[in-house]
């Protein structure tokens, strides 16, 4: 579970969603300085999990290719 790259991002979304709502709400300022605290070290958890354990099912480029983007056109300069 801790290496499932969608339930990581789900998790670290739903704690950014809850961190941002407390600020807006008016929280004690020692929840949100704690939360504040953790973000980067849960963003940085995410971003390792995705890199080590996500699967890219796109295209894989071709020998000529240097673009991988999806949404851009090859063709066009």
């Amino acid at each position: 579970m801790l290496r499932n790259p969608a339930f990581v991002t789900t998790f670290v979304t739903v704690y950014l969603v809850i961190y941002t709502n407390l600020l807006h709400t008016g929280a004690s300022e020692n929840i949100t300085t704690l939360l504040f605290a953790l973000s980067p070290f849960l963003v940085i958890w995410m971003a390792v999990t995705i890199m080590k354990y996500g699967k890219y099912t796109g295209p894989e480029l071709k020998e000529d290719e240097e673009w991988g983007y999806q949404d851009v056109d090859k063709r066009k300069p």
